[in-house]
């Protein structure tokens, strides 16, 4: 398990190794609630996906003069290009979102097995009792940063998609995809990083110093949490990715509880 430090190219093979990991026999039992979980959000976000996605394509339009049709018709395809790349960001990041919610101390067991399989060490277990209810307060501080700070990257794309000429349509799902990336990220390396008690502050700035690789594997987890199907084993795979990333990066982390 060795890979380069802090590359893109890194970061994406985490994830790999983390699909890899996942069909180990010793984590099935770890992953069948969260699949479950998936699957029924599977349904009811990818419905309401194909749903928007169609108003998106039958609302845009506009009535001008023949002669400026060719230049509407081309900024149309532009708006309908940002909106569909804004609507698959808010799909991924929804289903995991309310999957990490309900399926958070199921991801914490499993980052743990992944890791006990990765090293052969056992990792100090906590009761379920008191798990819990830690975890879901740990998954409500980190989704009251997501919201925040989704907030403003929301406004400066809607800022610079208003403002910059031709190219701010093309950079503001980029500026998105980014955020969204480091926002996967963060979620998944963050089970492992619990496990350890290391702080949310503490694995924030960790990610910050990895940043190519960061981003690596949240982009790898972002690109498969828009596709139909793949999302449901994305995220359980994530966690395991994470763990890997974990070991192979960030577990130097000094920051305790």
């Amino acid at each position: 398990m060795q890979y380069p430090i802090n590359s893109p190219l890194s970061g994406a093979r985490y994830f790999v190794e983390g699909v890899r990991l996942l069909l180990h026999p010793k984590l099935r039992a770890y992953i069948l609630i969260p699949l479950l979980v998936n699957i029924a959000l599977f349904v009811v976000l990818t419905g309401a996906l194909i749903y928007y996605i169609g108003v998106f394509q039958d609302g845009l339009h506009i009535d001008v003069p023949d002669w400026l049709q060719v230049v509407a018709d081309f900024l149309l395809h532009l708006l309908s290009l940002v909106l569909i790349v804004l609507v698959l960001i808010i799909y991924a990041y929804s289903f995991n979102i309310i999957t990490n919610i309900i399926a958070a101390p199921f991801y914490g067991m499993l980052a743990e097995k992944a890791e006990e399989l990765l090293t052969g060490t056992k990792i100090e277990s906590e009761p379920l009792v008191r798990m819990i209810p830690r975890v879901f307060k740990r998954e409500l501080k980190k989704l009251l940063y997501f919201i925040i700070r989704g907030i403003l990257i929301s406004l400066i794309m809607l800022l610079v998609g208003l403002t910059v000429p031709v190219v701010g349509t093309f950079l503001a799902p980029l500026i998105g995809l980014a955020w969204s990336a480091w926002c996967m990220t963060l979620q998944y390396a963050d089970y492992p990083a619990d496990n350890h008690r290391c702080s949310f502050t503490a694995i924030r700035r960790k990610l910050a110093q990895r940043s190519m690789s960061s981003f690596g594997f949240g982009g790898m987890i972002t690109a498969c949490s828009v596709i139909p199907v793949l999302n449901i084993i994305a995220m359980p795979a994530a966690v395991t990715g994470g763990t890997i990333y974990w070991l192979n990066e960030l577990r130097d982390c000094p920051c305790k509880y």
